[in-house]
């Protein structure tokens, strides 16, 4: 037998091997919320992971928020379990005292040592939309990375409903949830018979996108839908309503209209922050919103009709992608076998712009 090793030289370099998208790490180098901004209390701390990462969200007594690594530079515990004092925290257990900075201003006992205290890594942060961002990648690029633009939030002329849920999935899987449409029968019992009509694809370098319209196959159209949509077509006749959803990463976007308005009826903005080191469980942030009809109060009157029946779909896409998770760490790799054109394209898209997971725990 030979011990020629050459007939493996093609393998040899990891870098190029091919990617297994489940095993792609998101890229930290965006701005992600990582908590709605009412849970941040003025002169309390708050917990947080970004991908392992822990992260102490601090809510200055005179308002301000700022963002540190989650560990005393002292005995490397939670500062998360301290005091908030004016505009900095204190360690619960020495009582070491950061600024938004991350610089250590204040040791109790200084006097008595040489050595000068450490400092902690501090986290670019920012508020919008009533959600809490952070910049968990490279500090120095934070300005000049765009900012997520969600103009329908501060519309009046929506009302919006906060998604927040942990789900015990990679968040590749949740892209790929809502991008595909032809997961309606999933739906079935909160939904009826949907027939998705698949429109077409397009793509980019860091996003892609599907449109697709649909007609009902079988039953009524459910009272949730009806008030969040209005009264849709029994049949596919003249004008189409219009579904379609972009992942433009690390976001993803839905936009629905119905047939021949000119602004979306319903337009949901999303992203799937990683919890773990590992990046199996996420945690997704959203920003469901409705535009109000006229009247404009009949929304408000039917909203828990509306919150009752999203959440039920939403119910039953985090219990299938769940699923997933299992079906991926039974096999240890990505069996799946996709043939829809916009998923292959949403595949691509999300490994070519993700990092590999070594890479992430470096």
């Amino acid at each position: 037998m030979s011990l020629d090793n050459t007939a493996r030289l093609p393998l040899a370099d990891e870098q190029d091997a091919p990617r297994d998208i489940r095993k792609t790490a998101i890229d930290p180098d965006f701005w992600y919320p990582v908590a709605r901004s009412r849970d941040i209390k003025s002169g309390k701390a708050r917990a947080v992971s970004f991908a392992g990462q822990p992260i102490v969200l601090v809510r200055a007594t005179a308002g301000e928020l700022f963002a540190l690594e989650d560990r005393c530079a002292h005995r490397q515990v939670p500062l998360s379990t301290g005091v908030v004092s004016g505009c900095a925290i204190k360690c619960g257990y020495h009582g070491w005292e950061y600024d938004a900075s991350g610089k250590c201003v204040s040791v109790p006992y200084l006097d008595e040592c040489q050595a000068t205290p450490n400092s902690v890594r501090s986290y670019p942060a920012r508020e919008a939309y009533g959600l809490v961002f952070v910049f968990p990648g490279d500090a120095a690029r934070a300005g000049a990375v765009p900012f997520p633009d969600v103009p329908s939030a501060s519309d009046s002329n929506y009302k919006t409903r906060y998604l927040d849920r942990r789900v015990e999935c990679h968040y590749t899987f949740m892209h790929e949830n809502l991008m595909d449409m032809n997961h309606q029968f999933l739906h079935r019992r909160l939904m009826g018979g949907i027939k998705t009509i698949f429109l077409g694809t397009r793509e980019g370098e860091n996003w892609c996108e599907a449109d697709y319209t649909f007609k009902r196959a079988a039953g009524k159209q459910p009272l949730g839908e009806k008030f969040m949509l209005g009264k849709r077509p029994e049949a596919e006749v003249g004008e189409r309503d219009l579904m379609t959803i972009r992942t433009e990463y690390p976001y993803q976007t839905l936009k629905f209209w119905t047939a021949g308005s000119e602004h979306p009826a319903l337009d949901l903005w999303n992203v799937y922050i990683p919890v773990d080191r590992e990046q199996r469980i996420n945690h997704t942030f959203g920003l469901m919103m409705i535009r109000r009809p006229s009247p404009r109060f009949l929304l408000d009157m039917f909203w828990p009709v509306i919150v009752w029946f999203t959440n039920g779909i939403f119910a039953e896409d985090r219990w299938i992608c769940e699923l997933e998770q299992a079906a991926f760490d039974e096999h240890g790799a990505d069996r799946n076998q996709e043939i829809f054109p916009a998923i292959r394209n949403l595949r691509r898209v999300l490994t070519d712009n993700g990092i590999r997971m070594e890479e992430a725990a470096r």
